[in-house]
């Protein structure tokens, strides 16, 4: 299935969820008759709507990340928000751990929980250097984008559609199972971050901070600093 020319000449990475890129084959007259959104999505899904022979949520994942691997390949590790000011407390989280995060002396989650463009309320666990990696931040810093959480990371919740998944990164592994809940091993030391807030710590080499951020419902950082095994 080619990239280019889903709909209206764009391409799989150019839509943030699954019902982003089926909405955006559904027409006016669709609704006319369908008289439900819902329903429109699932005829694209289908293949019955739209302008491809149907395109499933596993396929529309796999493909984008495919596109975004290929992104990675050319990534210029270029600190995107050197020499720039930020009044948004976000703004200036991300700012601080870009270059750690990009040359792999930090190895940071950002743990976020605000409304997606359905303005249904979604939380998730983000690896910020797998996303540096794999994505043109530019568009955040100008504040042309949001930063916020995927089916593809660490962790999703769609606290409407109760859609929960997570995917462990290059840098994680996602233990889900265990006596304090959802912790983080680091491929890279081994050791493991632990963001529950009533632990009394959060693992070797990590801390937590709460960012005081008007833009967004909740944002907590957890940083780590590698350290190899020994």
């Amino acid at each position: 299935m080619a990239e280019e020319d889903v709909a209206g000449g764009k391409n799989v990475a150019d839509y943030s969820t699954f019902e982003e890129f089926l909405s955006s084959q559904v027409t006016q007259l669709d609704l006319i008759y369908l008289e439900d959104i819902n329903v429109a999505r699932k005829l694209v899904e289908l293949g019955y709507r739209g302008t491809k022979e149907g395109y499933s949520e596993e396929q529309f994942w796999a493909k984008k990340a495919a596109i975004e691997a290929r992104k990675q390949i050319h990534c210029v590790k270029t600190i995107v928000s050197a020499g720039k000011t930020y009044e948004d407390a976000m703004l200036r989280a991300l700012q601080q751990r870009e270059e750690g995060n990009r040359t792999g002396k930090n190895a940071s989650i950002i743990f976020v929980r605000d409304k997606n463009e359905y303005g249904q309320e979604i939380s998730g666990y983000i690896d910020y250097a797998h996303r540096l990696a794999t994505e043109d931040i530019t568009p955040v810093f100008e504040g042309k984008k949001r930063f916020l959480p995927r089916p593809t990371d660490l962790s999703f919740l769609n606290w409407e559609t109760m859609n929960v998944s997570g995917k462990e990164s290059p840098h994680y592994k996602v233990i889900a199972k265990c006596m304090s809940g959802m912790v983080f091993r680091n491929k890279k030391d081994g050791k493991i971050l632990n963001p529950d807030p009533f632990v009394g710590g959060h693992g070797d080499n990590s801390s937590r901070t709460v960012v005081p951020t008007t833009k967004y419902t909740s944002v907590i950082v957890f940083d780590h600093y590698n350290r190899r095994k020994t």
